[in-house]
């Protein structure tokens, strides 16, 4: 370890010079241990190992995270996948250990977006996680450790520049931490919160009862929420994020965008998609575009210019919006956490249309009554956290 690191640039190129290092004078967390990350790959680090490190604390699971621009594109815990998963994933073909279930799911989430991306993982980094990632566009990885043999599968990316750090997973940063804004220097304490299921139990609805996966999901979504952008909400099912909406100036355009995600999510697994025939040696962010583009209005267009051939064997038929809205109405049981409360009825009226059962928010607006009411309309169980998690 050093007490710092030149970095070659800032958040642009022509933000120079660039460097991270420890104002008290003691070595940096981290070791690289190949490649030269940046800024942003180090911003997208730090949040992405607390993260995960918090949701094993959380679960006792173990936990995988896929940053994009220092917000999270996906997060989960290691469990289990179904064969519809594991397909839509593109991963049916490979060994699964625990850790590679929970990135699996972290990078299924929402596959555009996690093109690119940079990975944090909760624990020592093994050969099927390492074989996984070692087909996927990503820019890098932090981990408390490596596997010998996963560690020369993952320096074999990028032709030998795969950005690979080690963390210490001892590490506890100073109690005050602070960054500078045009010049002038902000201070304020870490955030330490623990996010723990006492923060479920004040549940102010009608409905009393959270089981515990979802108890656990709600953990999940709160958890990603304290290292996402704000605005933020996220979607959260089977003990992954199914939908993120980050960095909105209100909450109804968050609650909005991370459910169309969780819809994109849900509708990947239409027996319609699933069952699409590609044209061979089509690579799989090739396939990801193709899906979401298929899902959307834009296919229509595609038919009608004779393009599908690029891309597919066989014509597709037609995935008709009646068709999609009544596979939508099959998902249930969804879990929502937002980092601020509700301000109006509306963001659960949307929310229930993805399926969601169960929130955790908040509360403090001097509309809770309304949110409240409308959560009864649809037997939601909600939780008032009493407890912002902003994130700047």
């Amino acid at each position: 370890m050093s007490q710092e690191m030149q970095l070659k640039y800032g958040c642009n190129p022509n933000q120079k010079p660039s460097r991270v290092y420890m104002e008290d004078g003691s070595d940096l967390p981290i070791t690289v241990l190949n490649g030269k990350p940046g800024y942003i790959n180090l911003l997208d680090a730090f949040n992405g190992w607390q993260l995960v490190s918090e949701l094993k604390t959380a679960t006792g699971l173990c936990a995988a995270t896929s940053f994009k621009h220092v917000s999270p594109a996906g997060a989960a815990v290691g469990v289990p996948l179904s064969d519809t998963l594991k397909k839509i994933y593109f991963v049916d073909d490979l060994e699964l250990s625990p850790l590679a279930c929970a990135y699996a799911r972290a990078r299924g989430a929402d596959r555009l977006c996690s093109y690119g991306d940079f990975i944090a993982l909760s624990d020592i980094c093994d050969v099927p996680t390492a074989k996984m990632i070692q087909r996927e566009v990503s820019d890098g990885i932090i981990a408390p450790g490596y596997e010998p043999e996963a560690l020369n599968i993952l320096k074999s990316k990028r032709k030998g520049t795969y950005n690979i750090i080690q963390i210490d997973a001892n590490y506890r940063p100073a109690e005050l931490e602070r960054k500078q804004v045009f010049g002038v220097t902000f201070e304020q304490g870490h955030n330490f919160l623990e996010i723990n299921k006492e923060m479920l139990s004040n549940i102010v609805t009608e409905n009393k009862i959270i089981p515990k996966a979802f108890q656990r999901d709600l953990l999940i979504s709160l958890i990603t929420l304290k290292y996402t952008k704000s605005n933020s909400v996220c979607y959260v099912k089977d003990g992954q994020a199914i939908g993120v909406g980050a960095g909105q100036q209100s909450r109804i355009h968050c609650t909005r965008l991370a459910g169309d995600k969780a819809d994109i999510w849900w509708l990947r697994q239409h027996p319609k998609v699933m069952g699409l025939q590609f044209i061979g040696g089509i690579r799989r962010p090739d396939r990801d575009n193709a899906i979401d583009v298929y899902i959307s209005d834009e296919y229509m267009d595609i038919l009608a210019d004779g393009e599908w051939e690029k891309t597919f064997r066989v014509k597709p038929e037609v995935f008709t919006k009646e068709e999609q809205q009544e596979w939508l109405k099959m998902n249930t049981d969804v879990s929502l956490g937002s980092d601020a409360f509700f301000p109006f009825g509306d963001n659960i009226e949307r929310a229930r249309k993805s399926g969601v059962a169960y929130i955790a928010e908040p509360g403090g607006s001097i509309r809770d009554d309304n949110v409240i009411e409308t959560c009864n309309k649809y037997h939601i169980a909600m939780a008032f956290t009493g407890i912002r998690l902003f994130h700047h």
